[in-house]
């Protein structure tokens, strides 16, 4: 490919990386490894909502390195930067969940403020729990720059005494315990066993509605939302992910190219198919709105009583993230 179409795909960026009075801006990208080069590469900017406070988040910088080295490997030129989070799980119960639905908006402006600033010409977002999916996806709407969105994947199921148990037996045992059902040998049991690994609550809470959202508007690969958080092929999906970017910058696809009016009512009709989470009306006005997107609220009951409830997912049903990801991905 040559130099001068090469450049064409850094629109934003060589308002960086060009010229002589560029100068000072580029021995600083030399300092973080760019070579000569990568000035003519679009720059992705990589936002990973890597945290060790949580289950959902402790595994996304490493997705990030994956992502990264996707990136380069189709022509890109990534920065990698994290967000935050703070995990409804861990915040309910105490002073802590007044910063929930706040910190959806901080990450957002976060990172807004680090592609704003850095005239970066792509958004590759990580994310995976109730705030940290749409506080990356709205980004993408307000600015407008070529994105997609990888979610961090679910937590698989735990185990105590032969059963299946997640967050949700987690919450039943406190009933239970204080009710006398169950004796603390066994709450403490089901404590210790919930939570296994990475990835985000297994039942259809928000961070899996959410991503199921995302992949049904397309911000997100088809098949994407239900691979857990420590499969295989959430490899794979990071760099389809990357190839899929490369693809929307060199041909100039935008978010709301994507996320039209119709996406966000296939995206409604999905969530109310899979009995998802009914946070996901406050986040999708809310993404909606960077996308400039007309939805009102109350258009929602019209979706719901026009839709079937297909799956029987938790926390009002039997079956998690990984058992739909298995009827997916393996029919048979």
């Amino acid at each position: 490919m040559s130099v001068a179409k090469r450049q064409a795909l850094n629109r934003q960026s060589r308002e960086m990386t060009e010229g002589v009075a560029r100068t000072p801006n580029r021995a600083m990208l030399r300092a973080i490894g760019f070579r000569d080069e990568d000035f003519h590469k679009p720059i992705v900017g990589l936002a990973s909502a890597g945290a060790e406070v949580s289950p959902c988040n402790i595994h996304h910088d490493e997705l990030a390195a994956v992502a990264k080295e996707a990136l380069k490997g189709c022509g890109c030129a990534p920065l990698k930067f994290n967000t935050f989070v703070v995990t409804d799980g861990m915040a309910m119960g105490h002073e802590g969940m007044k910063c929930s639905l706040v910190s959806r908006d901080v990450i957002a402006d976060t990172i807004e403020l680090v592609i704003r600033g850095h005239r970066m010409d792509a958004i590759f977002g990580i994310g995976g729990c109730d705030k940290t999916i749409p506080g990356t996806l709205m980004p993408m709407g307000r600015l407008n720059l070529p994105s997609i969105f990888v979610y961090g994947g679910t937590i698989l199921p735990g185990e105590y005494r032969g059963r299946a148990v997640d967050i949700v037996s987690a919450f039943e045992a406190v009933g239970a315990h204080s009710k006398g059902l169950i004796d603390e040998e066994e709450r403490y049991g089901i404590e210790c066993g919930a939570c296994p690994g990475p990835g985000a609550c297994g039942g259809m809470y928000t961070a899996n509605t959410m991503a199921t959202a995302a992949e049904a508007m397309g911000m997100s690969l088809p098949g994407s939302a239900s691979i857990p958080a420590v499969d295989p092929r959430k490899r794979e999906d990071l760099v389809s992910a990357g190839e899929g970017l490369m693809q929307l910058i060199r041909k100039s696809i935008l978010p709301r190219d994507i996320m039209t009016r119709e996406a966000f009512e296939n995206a409604i009709r999905v969530v109310m198919a899979v009995g998802g989470s009914t946070n996901a009306v406050l986040h999708l006005l809310a993404l909606a709105r960077e996308a400039e997107v007309d939805l009102e609220i109350l258009e929602f009951n019209a979706f719901f009583d026009s839709t079937p409830i297909l799956c029987d997912m938790k926390p009002a049903g039997r079956f998690v993230m990984s058992d739909l990801d298995r009827v997916v991905a393996f029919p048979w």
